[in-house]
């Protein structure tokens, strides 16, 4: 049927609901009560969700249980893993197990560089005793759910998970290799991922006009006065990372609708520790992350601070 001419002239594009991002953990190896480990939910809106994890750092169960949802535990679609520091993939097996026992009956995609198949394969080895206890013995979970479909990615060659289109790219991490960022695009948004990373043009390139721009930085200040280790140790684990006036220029060069910092370190620094360097070089929309901070991408970027 063709519209008439009055038809035309009222009808309008259908609206696409905000992709929503949370922050589960905004922290490092540190322990924190305020920064769990690092992980970051995204979240389709719609009818039908579709929900992708970035990471899954200590405490990435509980917070998605805070969230209010148990079914989120079950409900993840794909699992990204930047790298395989501890701090980044010791959430991992709660996260796997439990959502398991929370009503998850098919694999847990995990995406991530080389040594992810490993990983899946020695978790599966170090649980056997829980997986036959609950899958063959007392609560007989469906088997498909206890199944990790891991998958070692390559850097730009983009893949589809779980309803997400995905592109890793690698970064500078120091002698940690392989290291990925990752750019995510769904609903006709696109979400960037530094991971752990120096700051290096990859991340620009990918982040180039992006909705929204979720990376790392440390404060050297803060770090060489509050850690208790070998002064050697901190430098070293500065030069790994981006610093503030690093990542504004960063930020300047992408442009995104608004930056965000996550993967704070030390995880005692503040926002002001990292606001005034980082004006020095970048003016633009910034947000320091907090734990539980959700940040609704639509016509609109709207931040939503995690009640106290």
């Amino acid at each position: 049927m063709k519209l008439t001419a009055l038809a035309l002239l009222f009808a309008v594009a259908p609206v696409v609901p905000p992709v929503r991002v949370t922050l589960l953990g905004t922290g490092n190896p540190r322990p924190s009560i305020e920064r769990f480990g690092p992980a970051t939910l995204v979240e389709t809106t719609g009818a039908q969700p579709r929900r992708l994890l970035v990471d899954a750092g200590r405490g990435a169960a509980t917070r998605l249980f805070q969230l209010g949802e148990a079914s989120l535990l079950a409900g993840v679609d794909c699992l990204l893993l930047t790298h395989l520091h501890s701090d980044h993939v010791v959430g991992l097996p709660d996260l796997w197990l439990t959502g398991w026992m929370f009503g998850r009956a098919r694999p847990l995609p995990l995406r991530g560089p080389a040594g992810t198949v490993a990983l899946a394969d020695g978790l599966a080895a170090a649980f056997a005793f829980d997986i036959h206890s609950r899958r063959d013995v007392d609560e007989k979970l469906p088997a498909a759910g206890v199944e990790l479909d891991a998958v070692e990615v390559q850097p730009d060659a983009p893949f589809e998970c779980g309803g997400f289109r995905v592109t890793a790219f690698t970064v500078d991490h120091g002698p940690v290799v392989p290291a990925y960022g990752y750019r995510v695009e769904v609903d006709g948004r696109v979400i960037v991922f530094s991971g752990d990373t120096r700051a290096t043009d990859a991340v620009t390139r990918r982040a180039r006009g992006a909705d929204l721009l979720v990376h790392e930085v440390v404060s050297p200040d803060v770090e060489r006065r509050r850690a208790k280790v070998d002064p050697a140790l901190i430098e070293r684990i500065i030069a790994r990372h981006t610093l503030p006036e690093e990542a504004g220029r960063l930020f300047t060069a992408a442009a995104p609708r608004l930056a965000v910092y996550s993967h704070v370190v030390p995880s005692v620094t503040r926002a002001e520790d990292l606001l005034g360097p980082t004006r020095r070089t970048y003016k633009g929309p910034l947000e320091v992350g907090e734990d539980l901070m959700a940040i609704e991408v639509g016509e609109r970027v709207r931040v939503l601070r995690p009640s106290r």
